[in-house]
């Protein structure tokens, strides 16, 4: 009889790839991908842009209708893919394919991460791609990437932040099969 070994996740998981994810931040910040829809005309188009960057980073998309994370086009897209809420609940939980994340103090973030603001009103709104964090990471050394506004190298501190959420991508699960 043969025995079976159980595989510890850590070695089922891909590395995400920061640097991938923040050079195609720094392409594509002041420009649109003609490969995806701009939702600039549609209440913003930040979580589409750190979503293709995660993606970038993380080449693995989550088919699972409703609760997974893709793009196949205009109205072939998961919620998470182009809402802020969606994206959260998605890196958050996920334990499927496709990048995942926890939630973190600030001083865990990297590049290449994931922060979600709330700027006036009482729920995140706003997501921007972390591009690099200094020294070791703050308010005044975060900077970032973002679209709905345009931005690069941007600082986190140049905010009007209410409140804020730092996601930390821990690591991309294969496709299955």
């Amino acid at each position: 009889m043969r025995h079976i070994r159980h595989i510890p996740e850590e070695a089922c998981r891909l590395e995400y790839n920061r640097h991938k994810a923040v050079e195609y931040a720094h392409r594509w910040a002041y420009m649109r991908n003609p490969l995806y829809m701009d939702f600039s005309g549609m209440g913003g188009d930040c979580t589409n842009f750190v979503s293709q960057c995660v993606y970038a980073g993380a080449p693995v998309m989550n088919g699972t209708p409703t609760y997974g994370w893709y793009y196949y086009g205009p109205e072939n897209r998961a919620p998470a893919w182009s809402g802020v809420k969606y994206f959260h609940r998605f890196l958050i939980s996920n334990q499927g394919p496709g990048p995942y994340a926890q939630e973190v103090d600030i001083r865990e973030i990297q590049p290449g991460d994931v922060i979600q603001l709330a700027t006036v009103e009482r729920d995140f709104h706003h997501m921007v791609l972390v591009v690099s964090v200094g020294e070791e990471p703050a308010f005044h050394t975060i900077r970032i990437a973002a679209h709905t506004d345009d931005a690069d190298n941007r600082l986190l501190s140049s905010y009007p932040i209410r409140m804020i959420r730092f996601l930390h991508i821990v690591g991309v699960r294969p496709q299955k099969g």
